[in-house]
C-alpha cells in the first residue's frame, strides 16, 4: 500500500471546505475496519485512507501549513500503513469508569504482545508492538498500543482466497476470541498485495 506524499494531501482551505464529506465518508470506512475483542478491547485496523485523514485533522488542529512540518506528520504517520503482507492497528483498552480503568490497566500488564490473528486454519500470528515507544511500565499497560501483524505468503493468499480470520487475546486476565465478521475481512483482504 502506497504511503503518502504531500501531493496527496490538501491545503488547509481545501480541507476545511472538504472536511464534513470527508470526515463522513471516513468514519463510514472506519466501520468497517474495526474488530471488538470482548467487552473493552477493540482493534482498529489503519490503512492510507485513515492516516490521511489522521494527517489532515492534525494539520488541521495544529495549523500546520509549512513543508518542514507537514512532513513531520507524514513522517509520524506512514508507518502506521500496512505494507502489503501484514495488518496495522491501534489496539484500545476501553474502560469508562476511572478506578475501574486503573484497576484492569494495572492487571493487563502485556496483553498487547497476547493480542493474535489467525487466517484459516495457519498458526496464529502475534504482534510486534509498540516500535514508537514503550506503553507499559511496571503498575500498569496503556490504554492504546500500535499493533503490527506480519502475514507469510500462504497467509495472504489464503486470505485473498475467502478463508475465514479470528482474532483474540491469550492473556491470563483477558481472554476471548472472535471471527471477523465479512465486510472487515473484505476491508483488510484490501490492505494485502
Amino acid at each position: 500500500m502506497a504511503k503518502l506524499t504531500r501531493e496527496n494531501l490538501m491545503s488547509l482551505e481545501e480541507y476545511h471546505a472538504a472536511r464534513p464529506e470527508f470526515r463522513k465518508e471516513i468514519m463510514a470506512h472506519k466501520k468497517n475496519r474495526q474488530v471488538a475483542i470482548g467487552p473493552n478491547a477493540t482493534l482498529y485496523f489503519e490503512d492510507e485512507k485513515t492516516m490521511r485523514y489522521q494527517v489532515q485533522e492534525m494539520l488541521r488542529i495544529e495549523k500546520i501549513f509549512d513543508a518542514e512540518g507537514i512532513n513531520e506528520e507524514l513522517e509520524a504517520y506512514n508507518p502506521l500503513i500496512p505494507d502489503g503482507a501484514n495488518w496495522k492497528a491501534t489496539f484500545m483498552l476501553e474502560f469508562p469508569d476511572v478506578e475501574e480503568r486503573k484497576q484492569r490497566l494495572a492487571q493487563l500488564i502485556g496483553i498487547e504482545k497476547k493480542v493474535w490473528v489467525r487466517v484459516g486454519d495457519a498458526d496464529r500470528v502475534y504482534p510486534i508492538a509498540n516500535e514508537d515507544l514503550e506503553r507499559e511500565t511496571e503498575e500498569k499497560t496503556s490504554s492504546v498500543h500500535f499493533l503490527r501483524f506480519e502475514l507469510t505468503p500462504d497467509m495472504v493468499a489464503a486470505a485473498k482466497s475467502g478463508a475465514p480470520i479470528r482474532m483474540g487475546i491469550d492473556h491470563e486476565n483477558y481472554r476471548y476470541e472472535v471471527t471477523v465478521p465479512e465486510n472487515v475481512r473484505a476491508s483488510l483482504v484490501e490492505d494485502l498485495d
